[in-house]
């Protein structure tokens, strides 16, 4: 009885002992990837019914950074009631949505400098207005002012499944945006000079 129950502990050291080496080796793959290039995304502040919440990631070698206030359906029509048709909107609850790239960037084919950008979009039935503003630091899109943008395009949203909160996501070729049963999305890549 005394030799089955020393081999069995053996055995048993051995399997956590492999154990132990298999999750060594699983940390160390993780380790030797390239960590920076992961995207986070934390709330920031969730006192708020719209809780503040930012992602950082990248896109190729492109470290981007998006902010927003995130509100959730709660059983609401959200496009052409809550947010209105034809009107430029913050993307966003509370102050303005911010998109910020650390290099020189193409956005959907254009030219955009780095810097960080209040987010705004035009929703509309059909095609979306899509605007990067060189003012990020307001409240809402009460001051927006049509002047400052740096970049506007349009693009057709796709439809999905219904998303309760208005969530962003830095994805590998690009970011998008998803709310309600719409989704938006544009690519964003380094710019090369050469």
């Amino acid at each position: 009885m005394k030799q089955i129950i020393t081999i069995f502990s053996v055995l048993l050291l051995v399997a956590c002992g492999n154990k132990k080496n298999i999750k060594n080796n699983e940390t160390n793959i993780n380790n030797s990837q390239d960590t920076t290039k992961k995207t986070t995304t934390t709330v920031v502040d969730d006192t708020r019914p719209s809780p503040l919440k930012k992602t950082t990631g990248y896109i190729g070698n492109v470290q981007t950074t998006i902010q927003w206030g995130s509100p959730s359906v709660k059983g609401r029509e959200i496009w052409g009631m809550i947010v209105p048709y034809d009107e430029v909107w913050r993307t966003g609850a509370n102050e303005a949505t911010t998109i910020e790239f650390d290099k020189d960037v193409l956005v959907n084919g254009q030219d955009l400098k780095a810097g960080k950008y209040g987010f705004f979009t035009m929703p509309r039935e059909g095609e979306w207005i899509i605007i990067f503003n060189s003012i990020w630091n307001q409240w809402g899109s009460f001051e927006y002012d049509e002047k400052k943008d740096a970049l506007r395009f349009n693009l057709t949203p796709m439809v999905i499944p219904n998303s309760e909160t208005l969530e962003y996501a830095i994805e590998s070729d690009g970011i998008s945006m998803s709310w309600e049963k719409l989704k938006i999305k544009f690519s964003v890549k380094a710019k090369v000079t050469g």
